[in-house]
């Protein structure tokens, strides 16, 4: 005599991966409000919506991590991955810091509000 062990089909499934963070190539210059330097390979970008934005450069880029300031120009109206931003060097008096390039922006979590 042989017995078996049927499980219900949903604890049979393996779970399901998490989702990959949205990503966008471009970001809307006119609905940036502000930028905040994580570190040397990490910047955030807020958006008047709110919505936080965060470019993961592929290299540490010299001297973000300390001096937290830097410039972009674009002759268009959005920010991109693979543009260049420069480190700015207030103690420097001029822009001649580090130049690095953009990646792309992953949207990160909303944080919880607080009561």
């Amino acid at each position: 005599m042989a017995l078996g062990l049927a499980l219900p089909a949903a604890a049979q499934s393996p779970t399901p991966a998490p989702a990959a963070p949205e990503t966008r190539q471009c970001l809307q210059l006119s609905a940036l409000r502000s930028t905040n330097v994580v570190n040397s390979r990490a910047i955030d970008f807020t958006m008047r919506d709110g919505s936080v934005w965060r470019s993961n450069l592929r290299y540490a880029c010299p001297q973000l991590g300390t001096e937290r300031a830097f410039s972009y120009s674009t002759s268009i109206a959005q920010l991109c991955a693979q543009d260049i931003i420069q480190v700015i060097q207030p103690m420097a008096g001029n822009l001649n810091g580090a130049r690095c390039g953009l990646a792309a922006f992953e949207r990160q979590p909303e944080k919880p509000r607080k009561r």
